[in-house]
């Protein structure tokens, strides 16, 4: 389909008057720096990042991270997802008060320019809603006429049951206006108000807010909360036909100024509703967030069993050329409990949880159609929710770093969130002077003082930082870990996490993720890249090792003894 055909499907009617206006927004652009990026490849490493996770006393933040790449991650690391760098009233970021200027609190363009200049960038489109302290709700309750739609609202009288909630708030919140009272649709919190995509004037403001992002060096753009953008009376009001077409719509105009700029949707949903975002393959999100993995993981260190993630792995249909997943262990959400619907038993579910809590976690709840409330998210550290039950530092970074080591092998992309690379831990300070859960995992570093502490080869910190860099420079030199080599499972013990990665060059991955020193017995032979030793057939596993095997035969068999 055209722009102008995804027009008329979302605005019956009215797509021979809104398309001369996106031709004149995207002519707007034609005098800008418009590179052309690449497919992503194995030397693509994300970091997830608030633009102030660093900071130092009469110091801007972006300048400060931009330093910490260059002093602590330069060569190993080479993208930055910057987090909601907006000017905000709330929601660390997510209720964004102005769309186009960068917090002063922050820095500036000028130093997003800095940044850009050596590294790619990830911003955030928060386009589901806004700040009702930004300009746009201002005029929309003045009643303003171009913004008299802007955002959606509704009948308190109605049933709402069916909308799909992640929160436990009401749906409506009642603002008073120039022309009367008005109930908006408020899904994130009282603060954010729901954009109404309804209108073809909001459809032309965040095109304009996409196109300045791709203009100030985003190479990926995140579509954050992106299932619930369009709504419709009888519907659970995600993921619906028209989602889908704004996507589609969005990524045409973005491709039209910037080739290669790729849109990463945000879904914290059941696998089958997260990957319907890659369309046919070719016309939707170029990345998809890998949202099972985080709990799956999780589960897998947790039971000390990993056949619900191997089982999971391997029912996962191949991406094409021009998709492939973004895989991420820990970001600055909680651990979806969601994605995991259909995979894991309510049991094994709520053993989680209450895992989760002993080692000192908290848990995120949403509101059902029947009023109930369930669990949506684990809000904890993930080291100390994969090893906080370690006391040993070198014994719990090794257990932690196998984790690691599955997110980077997995067939994706990987993106590591700044704590867990940092190999911090659970932050109950900013929990418990905040009150909100999501703070625990959320806590700024004196820069300074980050840097003292790594310079101590005993720590926590560095053992998980050199750990990290060790696999990473492993993996960039690695044409079997392309975000789309082939991927093959392996089931060769209930305590390993095995598969094989690339077909011309391949690597086996190992990661025990169990206490138990085992044996494989097998005809593969190689060399191992983390060890640097040559196997051959007998391959030996420590409690929690992690292992990459580039092999020189194919395999014939293989089984498993302790």
């Amino acid at each position: 389909m055209s722009v102008k055909q995804r027009l008329e499907f979302l605005y019956p009617g009215k797509a021979e008057e809104i398309y001369p206006r996106i031709q004149r927004l995207v002519e707007s652009f034609k005098n800008c720096d418009k590179r052309s990026y690449p497919w992503v490849n194995n030397e693509d490493t994300v970091l997830i990042t608030y633009g102030d996770a660093l900071r130092r006393k009469g110091e801007a933040p972006l300048k400060t991270l931009l330093e910490f790449m260059d002093k602590v991650l330069e060569g190993y690391v080479n993208t930055v997802h910057i987090l909601p760098m907006f000017p905000y009233t709330s929601d660390d970021g997510f209720s964004v008060s102005d769309f186009k200027a960068v917090d002063p609190e922050l820095g500036t363009w000028d130093d997003i320019r800095a940044l850009d200049e050596k590294y790619n960038l990830m911003f955030d489109a928060v386009i589901n809603h806004a700040s009702v302290s930004c300009d746009y709700f201002k005029e929309f309750l003045k009643g303003t006429e171009k913004y008299r739609d802007f955002f959606l609202t509704g009948n308190p009288d109605e049933d709402y049951s069916m909308v799909t909630r992640p929160r436990t708030h009401p749906l409506l919140t009642r603002f008073e206006s120039a022309v009367g009272t008005k109930y908006v649709w408020t899904t994130f919190s009282e603060d954010q108000a729901d954009f109404n995509f309804k209108d073809p004037e909001v459809l032309i403001e965040v095109l304009g807010i996409l196109l300045l992002y791709a203009s100030k060096g985003a190479r990926f753009i995140r579509f954050d909360a992106i299932g619930f953008a369009w709504k419709e009376a009888g519907t659970t009001c995600m993921h619906l036909p028209q989602t889908h077409e704004l996507v589609k719509l969005m990524r045409e105009v973005l491709e039209e100024c910037f080739r290669g700029v790729s849109i990463i949707t945000e879904t914290n949903v059941p696998h089958k509703d997260n990957i319907s975002y890659f369309g046919n393959g070719h016309d939707e999100a170029g990345l998809v967030y890998q949202f099972p993995l985080p709990p799956l993981t999780l589960h897998t260190y947790l039971t000390g069993n990993a056949s619900k993630l191997l089982n999971w792995a391997d029912s996962l249909e191949p991406t094409t050329k021009d998709t492939t997943f973004f895989n991420f262990l820990a970001s600055h959400d909680g651990i979806g409990v969601r994605p995991v619907e259909g995979i894991l038993e309510k049991e094994e579910v709520q053993s989680m949880i209450d895992e989760v809590q002993k080692r000192g976690g908290q848990i995120g709840w949403r509101t059902l159609p029947d009023g109930s409330q369930t669990a949506y998210e684990l809000n904890i550290n993930y080291l100390d929710a994969i090893a906080g039950d370690e006391s040993d530092l070198e014994t719990m970074a090794q257990k932690f770093m196998g984790s690691q080591c599955i997110l980077l092998s997995f067939v994706g992309m990987p993106a590591i969130y700044y704590h867990s690379i940092l190999g911090s831990r659970n932050s109950y300070r900013d929990f418990e002077e905040s009150g909100i859960k999501r703070r625990i995992n959320r806590a700024k570093l004196d820069f300074d003082s980050l840097l003292r502490e790594l310079e101590d080869k005993t720590s926590l910190r560095r053992i998980v930082l050199d750990s990290y860099k060790k696999l990473i420079a492993i993996r960039k030199q690695q044409a079997a870990f392309d975000p789309n080599s082939m991927q093959r499972i392996l089931f060769l013990d209930d305590r390993v996490f095995a598969l094989i990665r690339g077909k011309e060059e391949s690597i086996l991955v190992l990661v025990n993720i169990s206490k138990d020193e085992l044996v494989l017995e097998t005809d593969y032979s190689g060399t191992d890249l983390v060890e640097g030793t040559e196997t051959n057939g007998s391959i030996r596993l420590s409690p929690y090792q992690y292992r990459w095997i580039r092999l020189r035969e194919p395999v014939k068999k293989v089984h498993a003894e302790v």
